[in-house]
C-alpha cells in the first residue's frame, strides 16, 4: 500500500511570502521549514491513524478512498460510545487518574535508553556507560515497603476499606455502638493472616534469589582465575562456565574445551525446548594457543542494543592488533544466553548484557497480585449495599424530623445498619478457600497437586479460555519414526526389518565391488552421470534414502565419559571408540534425532561429527568419512535445511536437502504421489519431511563457492576436510551473502536457490510425537465444558500443526487456516480479509505475523480469533504469550487460564487469571511460579470439573448466605428503630452480635463449605454441568434479599425492656 505523499505547500502560509523583505529571508526560511515539517508530520500521523482504523473486507485500493465505512468498524463504534459525560462517569475518571499517575512515575523514574555497546575483552573499566548489576530480584517488596504495600493491596478494595472506617469510628465516644473487639477482632484476624502469608512468600522468594545470586563462577583475569559471585559479574568480564552449570549472564562464546570449537547448551528454561542447541565459538579466539592469550590480544565485541528476541543477535568481533585487523560477524550461534545450561565441555565467554538487560529477564513479566472475579463481584455488591445503607439511614433521619444533632444520628444509623455488609464475610470466605485448597491437595486421583495461591480456588470454576504450551505439556517431546515412503512402496513399523536387510545387502555388494576399483571411482562417476537414466531397484532406492537421512541433519553424537576417566582421555577415546553403549544424539530438533536413531536401527550409524566432517558406520563395521562443505540450517522462512558433502572415498559431491512438503514440492522433479501421501500421513498425525538430493560436479560447486586450488587438488581419499576452512576466494557469491549486514537471509536464500533446481526426490518420512497420557479425552472434556483452547508454543509451524491434529485440539472435520507470513499493514489487511471469509475453522499463526496484526488490527484480529474453535500460535516468545493472555482478558472480559511446564511459560502463567504449572522434564520453574501445580496434563480435567466447579459454587453460596445473615439483622434493627420513634440505639448488645456472626450461625457455613450437589464421577462424565455453571448467575443476590426481608419481618421483635 502506498501512503499518499503529503502536500509540502501550505495555503495558509502565502501571506508570509509578502513579508519576507520586512523580516529577512533567513528568519522566515527557518520558520517556514518548521511550519512545513509540523504540517507534514501531522498529515502523516493522521494518514497513519486513518489506515489503522480502516475496516476490513476491502481491497487494497480501498485503503485510500473508502472512508465512509470507517463508522462500521467495531473499534470505531466503541470509541464513539466512550465519548462524552457517560464515558467520564463510568471509566474516564479512572483512565485520567491512571494516566496522570503513570506520567508522574515516568517523570520520577526515567528509563535509561538502551543502546548498542562496545565491549572490550576482559576490560570492564573501558565500558562507556554504567550497566545494571547482574542480580536477580523476584521480590515484590523490601523492608520499608512491605507493610505499606500489603495494607494498600488490602484496603484498595471498598469492602476492606469500609470495614476499616467502621472500626475506626468506634474510637469516637459519640459514635460508639458496641465493644471495640467486635469490630477490630475480625479485621485484625484477616490482616494478620494476609500479612503472615505474604511475609512467608516474600521470604521464600528472597531465599531463592539469594541462592542464585550467590552462585560462584570462575572469572579470568590477568593474574589467573578468581571466584566471583553471580551478582558481581560485570559487562566485559571473561567468565568460565563448567559443564552442567547455569550461564549467569548474556555472553558471546569465545572458547571451549571441546576441540571441535563448539558446545551444546540446554535452553529449556528459556524457550521451553528440551533439545540441546549447538553453539560455535568465535574462531579467532578459539584458535589461540592458550587461555591466557585472551589478554595478550586487543579485541572487542560490538553488540546490538538489548532486546527481547531470543532467536536473533547481530554483532561483530574485531581484533585490532593484527595486520590487517580481523573482523568476524556474530550471530545467534555465537551467543550464550543467561539461564541456559552448559551441556558439554567448558566454555569461556565475554559478558555483554547483565541483570535486567539479559534476554531471560526482559522476557519475564513482573508477577501481579491476583484477585478472583468473585471477590470483585462481592466488592461491587458491597458498594450497592452501601448505597442502600446510606439511603436507609437518610430515610430514618428524615422520618425523625432532623431534630437535634441529626448528622450524628445519621452516622449512628450508618453504624447500626452496617451489618448489611457483615465484617465476617472476609473471614468466612478465606476459611472456605483454605478448605478448598486442602481438598485439592488431598485428592488421591490427582496426586502431587500443590495449591500455591489459596485466594483464587473458585477461579478454576469460571474459566472460558485455556492457553496451553505444547512441548512437555501436551506432548512428551519423544519422537518415534513411523513411516518411510518411496513413491511405489511404503514401509511401516512392522516392515522395518526389510529395510534393514536391504541396507545390509547394499553395503555388502558395494564392499565386494570396490575390491579392485579403488582408483577408478571418479571416471566411473562421470561415466554414470552421462549415461542414460535407468529405473533403480528397490534396494538401491532404500540405500540412497537411508544414506540421505543419515547425512542431511544437524545431529551430533555425544559420548558420555566413564567413571574414573579424565576429560582428555574421554576426547581421545571418542575419536576411536564408537561403541553404542555410551553414545547419545543431540540436536536442536527432536525430529532429527528420531531420524538418526532410526538409521542406526536399520544398520547405518552416525558415529562422529564436527563442524567439518561426519563419519558413518555400515552394518559390516566399515567407517565411511564425509567432508561437510556447506550447511544450510533450517529457518522458518525457508522451511527446509540442506547440506553439501564430499565422499572422501570417491570424491563425489552431493547436495542433500529435506524440508516441509510445501517448500520441497516446487524444488523436486515432477511426481504424482508426494502431495497425496503427505496428506495421508498428516491425517494420521505424523510429522512429514521430504528428502531429496542432487549430484554436483566439481565445476558446479566451484561456481557456487570457489575454493583455493589446494583445496581441490586431491579428489580421492587423500582429500582433507581442513581445506574447507581456508580463506575463500573474493568472488564467492555465497560468502558475500553471508557477510552482508542488510537482508542477509534474503541474499543467502537467493544464492542457494541456484542449486535448488530439479532435485531428485528420494523419500517421504513420517515421525510421531508421543502425546502425554489421556491428552485427547482431556481436551475433549474441556471443549464439552465450553472452554476454548489456545496452544501457544515456541516450536515451528509445521510441528505445532501436526500436534494440533494428533491431539484432536483440531477435530478431523474442521478446516485449518494457516495465516501466511505477513510483514506489512497491507499484507495483514488482505490476509485478515481472507480469514474472515472462513467459518468454523481453526487458526494457525506465527509469532511474527501475530505481531504485525496486533500492531495495526488488534481489536479486529482478537475478535476474529475468539470466534475460532481453536487457535495455534507458533514461534511465540515468552512475552508474546503473556501479551496474548492480556489481550484476551481486555477484549473479552472472560477468565483465562494458562498452563505450562517450562521457564518460558512463567510470564504467561503469571499474566493469566489462573496459572497452572506442570512439574516435568523442564524443571520446576513454571510449577513454582504458578497458582496451582500438577504433575500431568490429564489432571486438569478433575481439577476444573470437580474442584473448580465445587469451589465456585460453594464460595458463591457462602457469600450469599453471609450477606443474607447480615440483611436479616439489619432489617430487624430497622423495624426496631421505626417502632421506637426512630431511635438510634442498638437492638442487640456486645457479645451477642459477635456470637450471631460466628458461633450461632457456624453450622450453615460449614455445610456450605462441604456442600456437594453431584458426585465427582458425574461431574467428570457430564462436563456440560461446568458450562451451565459459568453461564448461570451463581452469585445473584435477588432471591437472598427477598428471603432476608421475609425472614426478618416474620421474626418476633424483642421487648425493649
Amino acid at each position: 500500500m502506498d501512503v499518499p505523499t503529503p502536500d509540502l505547500v501550505c495555503p495558509d502560509t502565502t501571506w508570509a511570502m509578502g513579508r519576507v523583505s520586512s523580516y529577512g529571508w533567513g528568519v522566515w526560511e527557518s520558520r517556514l521549514h518548521a511550519l512545513f515539517a509540523v504540517q507534514c508530520r501531522y498529515q502523516l500521523e493522521d494518514e497513519s491513524a486513518h489506515l489503522d482504523e480502516m475496516p476490513l473486507m476491502m481491497s487494497e485500493e480501498g485503503f485510500e478512498n473508502e472512508e465512509s465505512d470507517y463508522h462500521t468498524l467495531p473499534r470505531a463504534r466503541i470509541m464513539q460510545r466512550k465519548r462524552g459525560l457517560e464515558w467520564f462517569v463510568c471509566d474516564g475518571w479512572k483512565f485520567l487518574c491512571t494516566s496522570c499517575c503513570g506520567w508522574l512515575i515516568n517523570i520520577c523514574r526515567r528509563k535509561k535508553e538502551l543502546k548498542a555497546r562496545t565491549v572490550w575483552l576482559g576490560c570492564p573499566e573501558k565500558c562507556e556507560e554504567k550497566h545494571p548489576r547482574n542480580s536477580i530480584k523476584n521480590q515484590k517488596y523490601n523492608v520499608f515497603t512491605f507493610i505499606p504495600g500489603v495494607l494498600y493491596e488490602q484496603f484498595k478494595f471498598f469492602l476492606n476499606l469500609y470495614f476499616l472506617v467502621i472500626s475506626c469510628s468506634q474510637f469516637v465516644p459519640a459514635l460508639k455502638i458496641g465493644y471495640l473487639y467486635t469490630y477490630w477482632a475480625p479485621l485484625g484476624f484477616v490482616l494478620a493472616v494476609t500479612m503472615t502469608r505474604e511475609a512467608i512468600d516474600e521470604f521464600r522468594r528472597f531465599q531463592r534469589d539469594k541462592e542464585v545470586n550467590s552462585q560462584l563462577y570462575s572469572k579470568l583475569t590477568v593474574r589467573g582465575k578468581v571466584q566471583v559471585k553471580s551478582s558481581d559479574i560485570q559487562v566485559g568480564d571473561l567468565i568460565i562456565v563448567e559443564k552442567n552449570q547455569r550461564i549467569p549472564s548474556d555472553m558471546v562464546f569465545l572458547r571451549t574445551s571441546e576441540k571441535a570449537g563448539s558446545c551444546f547448551i540446554r535452553t529449556d528454561q528459556l524457550d521451553g525446548e528440551t533439545d540441546w542447541k549447538l553453539k560455535v565459538a568465535v574462531s579467532c579466539t578459539q584458535q589461540l594457543p592458550a587461555l591466557g592469550d585472551l589478554f595478550s590480544i586487543s579485541a572487542y565485541v560490538y553488540a546490538q542494543k538489548p532486546q527481547m528476541d531470543i532467536h536473533s543477535f547481530e554483532g561483530t568481533f574485531t581484533r585490532e592488533d593484527s595486520d590487517p585487523p580481523i573482523h568476524e560477524s556474530l550471530s545467534i550461534e555465537n551467543t550464550l544466553w543467561a539461564s541456559t545450561i552448559v551441556a558439554s565441555g567448558t566454555v569461556i565467554g565475554v559478558v555483554i548484557y547483565t541483570g535486567k538487560e539479559t534476554r531471560s529477564v526482559m522476557n519475564t513479566s513482573n508477577p501481579k497480585n491476583k484477585v478472583g472475579l468473585l471477590d470483585l463481584e462481592l466488592n461491587r455488591l458491597t458498594k450497592a449495599l452501601f448505597l442502600a445503607l446510606v439511603a436507609l439511614s437518610i430515610v430514618m433521619v428524615t422520618l425523625q424530623g432532623f431534630v437535634g444533632p441529626w448528622y450524628r444520628n445519621l452516622f449512628r444509623f450508618l453504624l447500626l445498619f452496617s451489618y448489611i455488609i457483615p465484617i465476617s464475610l472476609r473471614v468466612n470466605l478465606d476459611m472456605g478457600k483454605a478448605v478448598y485448597g486442602w481438598m485439592m491437595m488431598k485428592d488421591e486421583n490427582i496426586p502431587g497437586t500443590v495449591v500455591r495461591t489459596s485466594t483464587i480456588p473458585e477461579e478454576l470454576g469460571r474459566l472460558v479460555y485455556l492457553l496451553t504450551d505444547k512441548t512437555g505439556t501436551l506432548t512428551q517431546n519423544e519422537m518415534i519414526f513411523k513411516r518411510l515412503h518411496l513413491g511405489t512402496v511404503s514401509y511401516g513399523a512392522d516392515t522395518m526389518d526389510e529395510i534393514q536387510s536391504h541396507v545390509r545387502d547394499s553395503y555388502s555388494q558395494m564392499q565386494s565391488q570396490a575390491g579392485g576399483n579403488n582408483t577408478g571411482s571418479t571416471p566411473l562417476r562421470k561415466a554414470q552421470s552421462s549415461a542414460p537414466k535407468v529405473r533403480k531397484s528397490v534396494s538401491s532406492r532404500i540405500h540412497e534414502a537411508v544414506k540421505a537421512i543419515v547425512l542431511c541433519h544437524n545431529v551430533t553424537p555425544v559420548y558420555e565419559s566413564r567413571a574414573g576417566v579424565t576429560e582428555e582421555t574421554e576426547f581421545a577415546e571418542a575419536d576411536q571408540d564408537f561403541s553404542d553403549e555410551n553414545r547419545t544424539y543431540q540436536a536442536s530438533s527432536p525430529d532429527e534425532v528420531a531420524l538418526v536413531q532410526w538409521t542406526e536401527s536399520v544398520g547405518l550409524t552416525l558415529v562422529s561429527r564436527d563442524l567439518t566432517s561426519m563419519q558413518l558406520k555400515t552394518p559390516s563395521g566399515q567407517v565411511l568419512s564425509f567432508c561437510i562443505l556447506q550447511l544450510f540450517p533450517f529457518t522458518s522462512e525457508s522451511k527446509r535445511m540442506g547440506v553439501i558433502v564430499r565422499d572422501e572415498s570417491t570424491a563425489e559431491i552431493t547436495f542433500y536437502m529435506k524440508g516441509a512438503d510445501v517448500a520441497m514440492s516446487p524444488i523436486v522433479q515432477y511426481n504424482d504421489w508426494l502431495e497425496e501421501e503427505c496428506g495421508n500421513m498428516a491425517r494420521e498425525g505424523l510429522r512429514t519431511l521430504v528428502v531429496a538430493k542432487k549430484a554436483l560436479t566439481e565445476e558446479q560447486y566451484q561456481d557456487f563457492e570457489p575454493m583455493q586450488s589446494s583445496s581441490v587438488e586431491s579428489t580421492h581419499s587423500t582429500y582433507t576436510c581442513a581445506h574447507r576452512r581456508l580463506p575463500l576466494c573474493p568472488q564467492s557469491r555465497y560468502t558475500q551473502a553471508k557477510l552482508s549486514m542488510h537482508d542477509r537471509s534474503l541474499k543467502v536464500a537467493a544464492v542457494v536457490e541456484s542449486l535448488e533446481r530439479e532435485m531428485e526426490l528420494l523419500c517421504l518420512t513420517g515421525v510421531e510425537d508421543q502425546l502425554q497420557a489421556d491428552v485427547r479425552p482431556t481436551l475433549e472434556m474441556l471443549r464439552n465444558a465450553g472452554i476454548k483452547i489456545w496452544m501457544l508454543t515456541g516450536d515451528k509451524l509445521e510441528t505445532a500443526t501436526c500436534i494440533a491434529k494428533s491431539s484432536h485440539l483440531v477435530s478431523r472435520t474442521q478446516d485449518i487456516h494457516i495465516f501466511r507470513q505477513v510483514t506489512s499493514r497491507g499484507e495483514a489487511h488482505l490476509e485478515l480479509n481472507a480469514f474472515r471469509r472462513k467459518h468454523d475453522c481453526a487458526l494457525v499463526i506465527s509469532g511474527d505475523s501475530l505481531e504485525v496484526c496486533l500492531k495495526y488490527y488488534e481489536h479486529e484480529f482478537v475478535e476474529l480469533a475468539c470466534q475460532c474453535p481453536a487457535v495455534v500460535c507458533c514461534r511465540c516468545s515468552p512475552t508474546q504469550k503473556a501479551r496474548i493472555v492480556t489481550l484476551l482478558q481486555q477484549h473479552t472480559g472472560r477468565r483465562t487460564c494458562a498452563i505450562g511446564d517450562g521457564g518460558n511459560d512463567v510470564s504467561m502463567i503469571q499474566a493469566a487469571d489462573c496459572g497452572i504449572g506442570i512439574e516435568g522434564k523442564e524443571g520446576k520453574q513454571a510449577s513454582l511460579a504458578a497458582d496451582f501445580s500438577i504433575t500431568q496434563f490429564r489432571h486438569i480435567g478433575r481439577l476444573l470439573m470437580v474442584h473448580g466447579r465445587n469451589s465456585y459454587k460453594r464460595s458463591a453460596a457462602l457469600g450469599q448466605f453471609v450477606m443474607h445473615r447480615g440483611l436479616i439483622i439489619s432489617t430487624m434493627q430497622a423495624v426496631f428503630s421505626s417502632v421506637f420513634y426512630f431511635a438510634s440505639v442498638p437492638l442487640y448488645q456486645g457479645f451477642l452480635m459477635v456470637g450471631y456472626a460466628t458461633i450461632y450461625t457456624m453450622f450453615p457455613v460449614f455445610s456450605l463449605v462441604l456442600d456437594q450437589d453431584v458426585k465427582p464421577e458425574m461431574a467428570m462424565l457430564y462436563p456440560e454441568l461446568y458450562k451451565d455453571l459459568t453461564k448461570a448467575a451463581s452469585s445473584c443476590m435477588g432471591p437472598w434479599c427477598s428471603s432476608s426481608l421475609s425472614s426478618s419481618t416474620w421474626w418476633p421483635s424483642p421487648s425493649p425492656h
